[in-house]
């Protein structure tokens, strides 16, 4: 499974809801109950792959099912940076992942088993998955734990790809695996030097017509890598040197005169970075922030505006007032804690304080990333919650320290401790994904390295997200997902401050889809898909 790229120019437009489900790639179609795809109540799935997708070997070879239980097997590969990332998804879902991922780890743990790409291939080679089958070389069989309505969702997402067999030599993140990648697809990396540039070239072995999802208009894509001024990207896309950016985002000071170049574009993209959360462990200020009352405090109080304004606007950054962003399962209009233009109020926020029985001022530690986009929001939070009492003092951190700060429960319950804090997140995929936002921010989990940063702990709500997980309608997942986010904001669990969209840059010279200018921004890419591309001659 794969996601179509196609213009979506808002999470109300027919382009969003295409772009963000899962459609056919190397499956011939969605299974479905009805033509006996998905059997066992939910529980198991079976694709049948196309004929043609081929391996650009000498000869060319057909992508079988034993290709892609291989990868699955690869997940738990134990070389340094070879789990994959949200390992999480697959290994709660299908049955006897999490089992294989432990004989595997409990195997290398051991002196004697060197963690060599000979000794890797041999132990997934003689070992399997018990719910994942290839039945034969063009079908294949997951079986899972329990139903999973959003099962298609990652399935679709990178991870989920075949690998060829030739794989087996090397081990993840190497230099040699970099410089022998095998393709499938309509290009393929004949280049790589480390730091400095790939070039990919077309694949002779790919064909159209094996292929729903990707295109092969252009002969030849070279990307340079190391350039970390945006100012000088933009400059030289503008002057014909490149044709797009990629790893680096478009500044906020360039959009106002960038909005009337035919290349520049804001596209929906439903990352909440950043957001407000609370330690509610902090034994801080008499556990204030524990206090439901002292959180709708600031919930009321916080000048959403000033944020927005300082990371580009509302067309860049509009005001986000639900746990879960738009576009997406779960989300709820409106807001719980309406202010006029929501720029705050300080008449609510007094009154919350009161009720909360922390008198009329409050010392709070508030923790960010030491940049100074961040540092600028921690003074707009501080300068619309001092006039109702609530008095911020920042500890700012890198980013590195500032993660490993938050996730750190053990110690979060600590005099000195952070009280409030505005870390990000963005979903690996979209649509029905409370998997991805919902589950592992608010699902109870205080454990070291959690990304349930403040500890929330509500068992109603982690039903709810449980009945939304293993739903097996569409209809059915969305009111969980929606009763659950309802109380997350109830509880006051995060302050949702911004829905960040993404403006891209291309060259005049570029084209995609029926667009007059610009390209479109694939939201399960992060960027632009280049496979998708097409050249104007000048």
């Amino acid at each position: 499974m794969s996601y179509p790229v196609v213009a979506d120019h808002s999470f109300a437009a027919p382009g969003w809801v295409k772009d963000t489900t899962p459609a056919p790639d190397v499956a011939t179609k969605v299974p479905t109950t009805g033509d006996g795809g998905i059997t066992d109540g939910g529980k198991v799935y079976t694709f049948h792959l196309r004929k043609g997708v081929d391996w650009n070997t000498k000869p060319a070879r057909q992508v079988t099912a034993a290709d892609f239980v291989r990868e699955f097997k690869a997940f738990c590969n134990p070389a340094p940076g070879g789990f994959v990332g949200n390992l999480s998804y697959y290994a709660a879902t299908i049955a006897g992942m999490r089992m294989y991922c432990k004989a595997e780890e409990a195997f290398f743990n051991k002196p004697k088993h060197h963690v060599t790409a000979a000794n890797v291939a041999r132990f997934q080679n003689t070992h399997g998955i018990s719910g994942i089958i290839a039945l034969n070389p063009l079908t294949i069989r997951f079986r899972l734990l329990r139903p999973a309505g959003d099962f298609l969702y990652f399935l679709a997402v990178p991870f989920a790809s075949a690998q060829p067999v030739e794989y087996d030599r090397y081990l993840p993140n190497s230099l040699q695996l970099d410089q022998h990648t095998i393709s499938d697809g309509p290009y393929q990396i004949t280049s790589y030097v480390p730091g400095r540039s790939i070039v990919l070239k077309r694949n002779r072995a790919w064909h159209q017509s094996a292929d729903p999802i990707r295109h092969q208009y252009v002969s030849k894509i070279s990307v340079t890598i190391g350039i970390t001024s945006t100012s000088t990207e933009i400059s030289d896309l503008r002057h014909g040197r490149y044709d797009l950016m990629d790893d680096l985002s478009v500044p906020v000071k360039a959009i106002p005169r960038l909005r009337k170049d035919a290349g520049f574009r804001i596209w929906p993209s439903n990352s909440i970075i950043p957001y407000l959360t609370f330690n509610l462990r902090s034994p801080n200020a008499r556990h204030a922030i524990g206090n439901l009352d002292v959180r709708k405090a600031i919930e009321f109080g916080v000048n959403k505006m000033a944020v927005s304004r300082i990371l580009g606007g509302p067309a860049v950054a509009p005001v986000l007032n639900s746990a879960q962003p738009p576009g997406n399962l779960g989300f709820v209009p409106g807001s719980p804690y309406p202010s006029p233009g929501n720029r705050g109020s300080v008449a609510k926020c007094k009154a919350e304080l009161a009720r909360s029985g922390h008198g009329k001022s409050l010392v709070l530690n508030y923790a960010y990333i030491n940049q100074p986009d961040q540092a600028a929001i921690f003074r707009a939070i501080k300068a619309s919650l001092q006039p109702c009492g609530i008095h911020l003092k920042g500890h700012p951190s890198s980013g590195s320290a500032f993660f490993i700060d938050l996730g750190n429960a053990p110690v979060n319950n600590l005099p000195g401790t952070f009280d409030l804090a505005t870390p990000g997140w963005l979903p690996d995929w979209f649509g029905d994904n409370g998997r991805t936002v919902l589950d592992p921010l608010f699902r109870t989990h205080c454990v070291l390295n959690t990304n349930n940063y403040g500890c929330y702990s509500n068992r109603k709500v982690d039903r709810l997200m449980t009945e939304a997980e293993t739903a097996t309608s569409y209809a059915k997942a969305g009111l969980d997902w929606t009763q659950a986010e309802k109380q997350i904001m109830a509880d006051a669990a995060v302050v949702p401050l911004i829905d960040g969209q993404s403006p891209i840059l291309a060259s005049s010279r570029v084209r995609e889809a029926d667009l007059p200018g610009g390209i479109v921004f694939a939201p399960n890419i992060g960027g632009p898909d280049v496979t998708n591309l097409w050249v104007k001659k000048r």
